[in-house]
């Protein structure tokens, strides 16, 4: 299994979306994982994986933690792949995913808002 992973978008693609129009480019780039992310399972699946003590997490691990097939919850972590969130390496017969926090914090970026006051 290799490492598969969405375009990456520049950081400073991400102003606030409260403060300036999303280029076309970047909202293009990140639809995917905003997308991805529009499934409860798989918000609670990239909660674990990015929450995981050691940064990664095996799918062993993952997959008792819902009342899911493997097959099911295997369709979800390539989504999440797929949409560039999550990284994934094959050791042996298992696969360990991490985090990949700088589409995470473009993403955070996109929603900050400003506080009012």
């Amino acid at each position: 299994m290799s490492n598969q992973a969405g375009p990456a978008v520049d950081v400073s693609c991400c102003v606030p979306l409260a403060e300036r129009r999303v280029p076309a480019e970047a909202a293009a780039v990140l639809a995917p994982a905003f997308k991805a992310l529009g499934d409860p399972v798989r918000l609670q699946l990239l909660s674990m994986i990015a929450s995981a003590e050691t940064g990664e997490i095996c799918v062993c691990d993952l997959t008792p933690a819902f009342d899911l097939t493997g097959p099911t919850i295997s369709h979800h972590l390539r989504t999440l792949r797929e949409a560039g969130l999550v990284d994934a390496e094959r050791r042996g017969t298992w696969v360990y995913y991490r985090a990949r926090p700088a589409i995470l914090r473009q993403l955070a970026a996109l929603l900050t808002v400003a506080p009012t006051t």
